[in-house]
């Protein structure tokens, strides 16, 4: 099992392995959507309502190559709320990478919401250094577009009634040249996703801990068809935490 070593700090090589490891396909693939999430031994996605106590320093570093590698980071509304969302970062360290990628110099932060019932006064929306972008339905209530729109936020419409279609929305934001997606849930909305079949990666830490209560797995919503089959293909550890990464298994490996 590979740890994360040297030790995290400014002039160590760790941030260069990291970026290697979590590597995105080639953009000429298609659209590559990676689900990043955090679980308790047990199998909890949260402790007291958020994610942050199952977290650490060295989960944290992998987050933040996680958001600098990608395009945009699809998140539900209620994860938000509940997170206290904040635009993506600007690293002065991926920089230069992100300019020869075409990027933005920080990821959008992509918000699916149905009812719109967000504050568009926050930071989120306010003081983007990318746009945020927000994803719903058709049959949105228009008052509260106008007021996404007016609070400097982009409307992708991804579904045609008051909801969102999660390929249709992975379609939408391949086509505005988003191809790369981290998606941080929650656990409803990631369960959708999945679901539709389009979750192509799963990075999963899982917390030296066990928390017990009812708190929802990573993914609680609809049913995944088959299921579907992942393949692990790294796993790093470092003071009791598994950074495990799995791919989805292709059709050609299931049938050769």
């Amino acid at each position: 099992m590979q740890q994360l070593f040297p030790p995290p700090g400014p002039d160590t090589a760790n941030p260069v392995d990291l970026v290697h490891t979590y590597a995105y396909p080639p953009r000429e693939a298609g659209p590559y959507l990676r689900a990043n999430m955090v679980s308790s031994l047990d199998g909890a996605a949260t402790h007291d309502g958020t994610s942050t106590a199952l977290s650490s320093a060295a989960d944290m570093r992998i987050f933040g190559t996680l958001r600098a590698l990608a395009d945009a980071v699809v998140v539900g509304a209620e994860t938000v709320r509940n997170e206290g969302y904040r635009p993506g970062k600007a690293r002065p360290s991926f920089a230069e990478r992100r300019a020869a990628d075409g990027q933005t110099p920080a990821p959008a932060i992509a918000v699916i919401s149905r009812r719109l019932d967000l504050d568009f006064a926050a930071p989120l929306f306010t003081a983007a250094t990318t746009p945020t972008l927000v994803l719903t339905g058709a049959g949105a209530d228009r008052k509260e577009l106008a007021a996404a729109e007016a609070a400097g936020a982009r409307v992708v419409v991804a579904g045609d009634g008051d909801g969102v279609d999660p390929a249709r929305a992975v379609r939408e934001l391949a086509a505005l040249g988003l191809s790369r997606l981290l998606h941080e849930g929650g656990p409803r909305v990631l369960a959708q996703f999945a679901a539709a079949g389009v979750v192509d990666e799963l990075c999963l830490t899982v917390a030296p801990f066990a928390v017990g209560g009812d708190a929802p797995r990573i993914m609680n919503g609809p049913g995944v068809a088959g299921p579907a089959r992942f393949v692990p293909v790294s796993v790093l550890e470092e003071d009791g935490f598994l950074f495990t990464r799995y791919v989805k298994q292709t059709e050609a490996q299931v049938t050769a």
